[in-house]
């Protein structure tokens, strides 16, 4: 098994539908682009966001366990996903990519 590493690529806001739907939050999110996290093979990197693991596990497990190639060569490199968290007003986009190094 392998280590991936998960990078966040983009973070988008939709004010209107915030303004629109959303009851007020203190606080939403604490990743900011660039943010780097490894997952040791199957295992929540420490900090990471719940509900965006659970959007992301599945390829993150996947990757992890050698497998890759999604949907038929969508990502030009084949050990690689680019999946976004299921927050449908400030979506987080994560790219994955499995490492060389093998998981603890």
């Amino acid at each position: 098994m392998k280590k991936v590493k998960i990078t966040v690529a983009r973070i988008t806001t939709y004010p209107d539908l915030i303004a629109k739907y959303e009851n007020p939050i203190s606080h939403a999110c604490s990743m900011q682009e660039g943010d780097v996290f490894v997952a040791n093979g199957w295992q929540k990197p420490s900090g990471f966001c719940d509900s965006a693991w659970e959007s992301i596990s599945p390829f993150v497990m996947t990757l992890a366990h050698g497998g890759g190639d999604f949907y038929d060569g969508w990502m030009r490199n084949p050990y690689s996903a680019m999946i976004s968290c299921n927050d449908g007003f400030r979506p987080v986009s994560f790219y994955l990519e499995t490492l060389d190094e093998d998981a603890e």
